[in-house]
């Protein structure tokens, strides 16, 4: 079993209250990772955040809430309405909710909402996983490893690995940097990746990148290892990993 991360949009300080104390008795399945009392702010917040579920118990007065977060780079996160209000249930499965928890707040419903949200994000990933699978084994057939399969948003896309600066992680996704300029968010993280980019161009230079050596520009070694890339971003090379790099790249100090 998963465990998800949850942010809280409420301005009822009660409803907050509540859900800290559910996660205290069941953190094996959900973290609160944040929390806020209007739109502006919990937009800003899912976008540092990146959590897979929302707890949202607000009366919205339009649709730019929904609107924003079609607009996100990650994958949409679940919604999981509270209300007192038991008409509004129809209007929070318009906007695709996973389930509608109506006041006053019992564990057992909330337990069952965040049960719904785990399977749903386990069947996508075991779809995603299937699809990808299916791409890893047609390129072995073919004996290509031209492409990666990235999964992105609510899609699969192929990308060439030629075609890849480097990736950065970022938090559970990870971020590709593409020669055109496009940056292309996965829903899985970078070690996934490192097992899956072609080793011979492919090196891991931090925790947070995995760089294209077909992509560097200039290599400086001053005052440690920086790699400039042909976009002009400068990436730092861990010291741990500077030896290995080297070897990697087939330099001599």
């Amino acid at each position: 079993m998963i465990q998800i991360n949850a942010i809280i949009i409420s301005k009822n300080k009660e409803t907050l209250t509540l859900l800290e104390k559910f996660v205290e008795e069941n953190f094996m399945i959900m973290k609160i990772i944040g929390d806020a009392t209007s739109v502006n702010e919990g937009i800003n917040l899912i976008k540092l955040k990146k959590p897979e579920v929302i707890f949202v118990d607000l009366l919205f007065k339009d649709d730019s809430f929904f609107e924003m977060l079609n607009q996100l780079m990650f994958n949409t996160p679940k919604l999981v309405f509270i209300s007192e209000h038991e008409h509004y249930a129809v209007k929070a499965f318009k906007y695709n909710a996973i389930d509608f928890i109506l006041k006053p707040i019992e564990f057992n419903n909330v337990i069952l909402a965040i049960y719904k949200v785990i399977r749903i994000i386990e069947m996508e990933r075991s779809y995603q996983d299937q699809k990808i699978n299916n791409i890893n084994i047609l390129n072995a057939q073919s004996q290509s490893n031209e492409f990666v399969a990235v999964a992105s948003l609510d899609k699969i896309e192929l990308i060439r690995m030629s075609e890849i600066i480097f990736c950065k992680a970022d938090g559970k996704y990870t971020c590709f940097h593409l020669i055109d300029g496009k940056i292309i968010m996965s829903s899985r993280n970078l070690g996934e990746y490192s097992a899956i980019l072609d080793n011979n161009y492919f090196f891991r230079i931090h925790h947070s990148y995995i760089i294209n050596l077909r992509q560097i520009a200039k290599i400086s070694k001053k005052d440690g290892y920086f790699c400039e890339f042909s976009n002009g971003i400068i990436l730092p090379v861990a010291k741990r990993r500077q030896e290995d790099f080297n070897k990697f790249i087939k330099l001599k100090d």
